[in-house]
């Protein structure tokens, strides 16, 4: 069993190299596939050996595919250039490699996520499933641009691999506020496009919907002052976004 190891990037340099190194001890390549980065993100890929190209982006979901098609085997390992794989993860990974992977074509892993430096374990930011390791010819990217999945086909059967997808989101509040606004512009337009619409009351009842929501219901309020913060915008993007909609 041979693995591709697949990541989009756009001006990364904070975070590639650990992403890369974490996938390095269980892939049998790299392709990275960059849109164009104004920082040191080529030059470190470069130094790493990984097979890089470069491609305009078209959208998450579009430049994700693409990179899934430059891959040389059909088993595919797709991180964020922010994500990197634990040593518990790595060594699942290992043992399918070894053991085979039975009728299995796709394989799901918990997503641990840091918010400026604390590591959220409720509000629905935990475990935060994803599939990230798959056989190409069995799934695909889908989703709404910016919030991309892996689907896979239908009868497709799917196994947990043991360990955590360590993510690190924002590093500071002001990251998280400028990540929202872009994703509800990217989001809202794409949901024009779809001709989706909205009212007056859905633009604030779905925000405050998706607070309580996260910060009581799924227990964010455990996460102290990180999950409150992380409830509240999150509510804030799904506002901005609906106010999008709204103006059409």
């Amino acid at each position: 069993m041979k693995i591709s190891g697949v990541i989009i990037t756009y001006n990364e340099e904070s975070c590639i190299q650990r992403c890369i190194e974490s996938m390095l001890p269980v892939v049998d390549e790299i392709v990275v596939v960059d849109s164009f980065s104004t920082d040191k993100t080529q030059e470190i890929c470069e130094k790493l050996n990984v097979k890089f190209i470069q491609n305009k982006f078209e959208g998450h979901i579009q430049q994700k595919n693409f990179a899934m098609s430059q891959a040389a085997n059909d088993w595919v390992l797709s991180l964020d250039a922010d994500e990197q794989l634990t040593p518990e993860l790595q060594q699942s990974i290992k043992h399918v490699k070894e053991n085979g992977v039975g009728e299995t074509t796709g394989f799901w892993m918990n997503r641990l996520n840091n918010y400026c430096g604390t590591w959220l374990k409720h509000g629905g930011w935990y475990p935060d499933k994803k599939i990230r390791l798959w056989d190409r010819r069995k799934g695909n990217w889908q989703g709404n641009n910016p919030h991309d999945f892996v689907t896979m086909q239908e009868g497709q059967l799917e196994s947990k691999l043991k360990g955590d997808l360590l993510h690190y989101t924002y590093d500071t509040l002001r990251d998280h506020i400028a990540q929202c606004e872009k994703f509800a512009e990217i989001g809202g337009k794409a949901a024009i496009a779809k001709g989706k619409k909205t009212n007056a009351f859905m633009v604030y009842g779905k925000p405050v919907g998706k607070f309580v929501t996260d910060y009581f219901f799924k227990l964010g309020l455990l996460d102290g002052k990180a999950g409150f913060n992380a409830a509240k915008y999150s509510a804030y993007e799904k506002y901005l976004r609906y106010k999008i909609i709204l103006k059409g």
